[in-house]
């Protein structure tokens, strides 16, 4: 068997040689072989000879002028090799955070990238592909990064140096700002530096700067020269000072590089700075007292949230309970598909009723599903009640905090309602901040209804900080000190100016508006801020004026003098972004039209641009360009859920299925065979004891084999029903010599009397002539064997410590018409379709599942309507589908009866 392998590293920013061998290869995010001594010559261990390209520099510059970053990242790097190598660049970047430009330079000359519109990038990026050329994307690193790769063919010893550049404004939280730079290169650099330049004409209040993998040893190579105004910070180590130990090669560099810091804030009206005909107007005053806050916590305890995510949340809950102010009011709202309350109206946070509310959220337990509509009402509806009847402090904030992990299925479903009902309900007099557990929850649903009622959202990532990420989210909305905030400028010296009236300011946080100059003259620029406080309205005024950088700066020759215009741009742009996501339909095409004019005026890529990057050609003629964009949201979450190969993995593996007929099962075990010429599904169940064989598909003149094993809960539930799910199966391909044995543990793979383990804890591929395999980490295993069928295997994790599920598989089949017609197997006898009709639809047992007659294969069966979840799209909470259910087994449908399909062993036909 023979391939070809290319691999990738994920490496913060790293550049190495690609790697090819003739062989049957496996690559993996472990470097450790797995499996028998044969497996060793069967698989291929991923290595890469870093001598062949050294190299000798790697460099991050960043510079801040009043909070607006500018970083520039460059790698260089030489081809000692006596042959041309394939080199990659990768680094990772903030998620906030725009490319503006990236080039190569090799030989002397340069390679620059252009920012177009998507639609034309995506055409050139299309053409290129069709070519049989690639693209490299951006991609998702982690919870705030972006990894940004690309690759070129460089001739023997000869070097190639990449400058990528982005651009970000600071958001201030709890009180500093965070430049945060990963650095990962794997390997010893010559020349290795992270400096940073900090320009605050307010003053530098304080700064620290260290890193998560800086020892005692490298602590005092961080060097920091802090002064009124500027602040200089620079880590440089040596070759030798890299090195984990004396004359070995491994390096010490690898985490990533924080510094944070805040200014001074002596004027109350806040930091107006005029540069270029732009102006940007800071404002956080200090010392303002807290406002008291009316506080509603909407929590889902719907069945989705049942294990961790319920006892985090319960955690995070009495933590934040316990950090109400005594004047605030607050209540709970508890949500499934029904709505009950801890108390009917808000209630004062004294000692005596937040220690009782930590007692009620104690004993919260899961079920049911999630009515998402009528909770956020019951909230609205209780601080509505407190203002009415005057219940609640007259300057307090009202604010509502929804946390849930799915989609709305109970009650009113419909996204675009649900929002606009929540709209009209809160009418702009309160906000609503919402929490969204997971990779499955919907953001951009949740996302979209929090801006359009002067809130946020944020993704709670699912892990065993999940409970302090609740917490520190709370921390930065418990302490509102402003409402109403209004900041007005001279309208006949201004314009283009960015939202200037906020609905709230928290104690940490900082308000920044941008605008163009219409006017130079500053005479009677007079700024204004009008605002709600504790005690009484919020008045300050005052006159701005031009910063004179190269006064406060002399030493500099500022190189980044028109960040005021590139600071309001980036503010316009994002702004203009959320327009598109919430506005009404004029609305948000104005804002798609006017963001992307920006982005390209700019040179931003943003979610409505794509940076074109043309590759020098090769001996082999010209290759395919480089598309770098920007993520969405969606995009990302995509990303997170199946990993970084996930998404194009599974639109790849699942491209014709929404009209090509899928068979699977999945579930307790539920099967499921669709019939797309007829516009609909069957479905049925097995019940038998754990441990029984089945046989699914048997193809004898394909010499395909595929059984599956069940298994059962841990124990009988107290409802007494016993619950079987596949937790192995067991695929052979006679005439390849290929065997597979699946569990959720881990993939035996066998062949030509060799084995070797790939683990769901990876995300690896196997590819050769004959068979591809590609596992997606803790998600599904995809198998592709030559001129036949594919079959996708999806994990289905359960919480470890649940008291009666564990982990199980379901098997859904592809290009199954590529199978003989004497296929056969509890799935396979429907590869070719079978042909049904129903009638007398009639009202069944529960009202929503009507039953009907069924005639199939000469009977007539009593059906009823239900439905089956498929988690071809969604492998956590899966996709409910209609289908028409067969009880008994599937008897009636099924050739025979169910026994008939039972085996004596996972790779046995009888």
């Amino acid at each position: 068997m023979s391939g070809l392998w290319t691999v990738l590293l994920f490496l913060g920013c790293v550049l190495l040689p690609a790697l090819s061998h003739g062989a049957l290869v496996i690559s993996r995010d472990t470097s450790t072989p797995q499996g028998s001594d044969g497996a060793t010559r069967l698989l291929k261990k991923r290595s890469t000879d870093n001598a062949e390209v050294e190299v000798y520099s790697v460099k991050v510059d960043c510079k801040v002028a009043s909070r607006f970053a500018h970083t520039v990242i460059t790698s260089s790097a030489l081809n000692k090799a006596k042959s041309s190598q394939e080199v990659f660049f990768e680094v990772d970047l903030p998620k906030t955070a725009f490319i503006t430009n990236f080039s190569m330079e090799i030989e002397g000359q340069t390679y620059t990238g252009e920012v177009k519109e998507k639609e034309k990038a995506k055409k050139q990026y299309e053409k290129a592909v069709s070519t049989g050329q690639t693209a490299g994307l951006v991609k998702a690193s982690g919870r705030k990064m972006e990894k940004f790769t690309v690759s070129v063919n460089i001739a023997a010893n000869s070097n190639v140096t990449f400058i990528l550049t982005h651009e970000e404004l600071l958001q201030r939280k709890l009180g500093q700002y965070e430049i945060m730079t990963r650095v990962k290169p794997k390997q010893l650099v010559q020349h290795f530096e992270i400096v940073a330049d900090i320009y605050e004409p307010q003053g530098i209040a304080f700064l620290e700067a260290y890193g998560t993998f800086i020892s005692n040893e490298l602590l005092p190579l961080v060097e920091k020269t802090v002064t009124d105004k500027k602040a200089h910070i620079s880590f440089c180590p040596t070759l030798d000072q890299q090195r984990k130990c004396p004359g070995c090669d491994g390096t010490l560099i690898d985490g990533d590089f924080f510094i944070k810091y805040d200014v001074n804030r002596a004027e109350i009206i806040g930091d107006i700075q005029i540069v270029n005909g732009y102006f940007v107007h800071f404002f956080a005053p200090p010392d303002l007292p807290q406002v008291p806050k009316n506080v509603v916590f909407v929590i889902d305890r719907s069945g989705s949230m049942h294990g961790i995510k319920l006892k985090q949340t319960k955690e995070a809950m009495l933590t934040i309970l316990n950090d109400l102010a005594e004047d605030d009011y607050f209540g709970i709202v508890l949500f499934d598909s029904s709505i009950s309350t801890w108390k009917e109206s808000l209630t004062k946070a004294t000692k005596e009723n937040v220690s009782e509310a930590q007692t009620f959220i104690q004993g919260i337990t899961d079920s049911g599903t999630t009515n998402i509509n009528d909770a956020v009402m019951k909230a609205v509806d209780m601080i509505m009640k407190g203002k009415r009847d005057k219940n609640v402090p007259e300057r307090s904030v009202s604010m509502v905090i929804l946390m849930t992990d799915g989609m709305p299925n109970s009650g009113e479903s419909s996204v675009p309602q649900i929002q606009e009902n929540v709209l009209l309900a809160m009418g702009g007099n309160m906000t609503l901040f919402c929490l969204g557990f997971g990779d499955d929850v919907d953001y951009s649903f949740l996302d979209v209804m929090s801006r359009q009622n002067k809130g946020l959202a944020r993704r709670i990532y699912e892990g065993s900080d999940a409970t302090v990420q609740l917490q520190g989210f709370y921390e930065e909305v418990a302490s509102p000190l402003l409402s109403e905030v209004d900041l007005r400028y001279p309208d006949n010296l201004v314009n283009s100016l960015t939202t200037s009236h906020y609905k709230q300011l928290f104690n940490g946080s900082e308000i920044v508006v941008a605008g163009r100059l219409t006017d130079y003259s500053l005479d009677n620029f007079l700024v204004e801020v009008f605002a709600h406080g504790f005690e009484e309205d919020f008045i300050v005024k005052g006159q701005a004026s031009a910063q004179e950088w190269d006064i406060l700066y002399p030493e500099q020759e500022y190189i980044f003098g028109d960040y005021t215009e590139r600071l309001w741009a980036y503010l316009t742009i994002q702004e203009l972004l959320s327009k598109r996501e919430t506005g009404n339909a004029e609305e948000k095409g104005n804002a798609t039209a006017k963001a992307l004019e920006m982005s390209l005026q700019y040179s931003f890529v943003t979610p409505l641009t794509s940076m074109v990057v043309t590759k020098p050609e090769t001996d082999e003629g010209p290759e395919g360009p480089l598309i770098a964009d920007k993520l969405t949201e969606d995009e990302r979450q995509k990303a997170q859920r199946f990993g970084n190969y996930g998404p194009q993995l599974m639109s790849n593996t699942w491209a014709h299925s929404r009209n090509s007929p899928i068979n699977f099962v999945d579930g307790d075990p539920h099967f499921m065979i669709e019939l797309p010429e007829q516009e609909d599904a069957l479905c049925f169940n097995v019940d038998d004891k754990p441990g029984t064989i089945f046989n699914l598909v048997r193809d004898q003149l394909a010499g395909i084999l595929v059984n599956g094993q069940t298994i059962g809960d841990k124990k009988v539930a107290p409802d007494g029903k016993v619950n079987t799910y596949f937790g192995r199966f067991g695929i052979v391909h006679q005439g390849l010599g290929v065997r597979l044995e699946v569990t959720t543990h881990d993939i035996t793979v066998s062949q030509d009397g060799k084995q070797a383990k790939l683990f769901w804890s990876d995300t690896a591929s196997l590819k050769g002539a004959n068979m591809d395999l590609q596992v997606t980490k803790d998600s599904s295993l995809t198998v592709t064997l030559r001129d036949s069928v594919r079959f996708v295997v999806i994990l289905h994790r359960v919480w470890k410590q649940h008291p009666y599920h564990q982990d199980y598989l379901g098997f859904y089949t592809l290009d199954s018409h590529l199978l003989s017609p004497s296929v056969h197997g509890l799935l396979g006898q429907f590869y070719h379709g079978v042909q049904f009709e129903v009638r007398d639809m009639r009202p069944g047992e529960v009202p929503e599942k009507p039953d009907a007659t069924m005639l199939v294969k000469g009977q007539e069966l009593t059906v009823t309507r239900g439905w089956q979840r498929d988690f071809r799209w969604d492998v956590k909470n899966g996709e409910n589908i209609p289908c028409w259910f067969i009880h008994s087994n599937g008897n009636g449908l099924i050739d025979g009866n169910h026994t008939d399909y039972i085996m004596s062993g996972l790779f046995k036909t009888v």
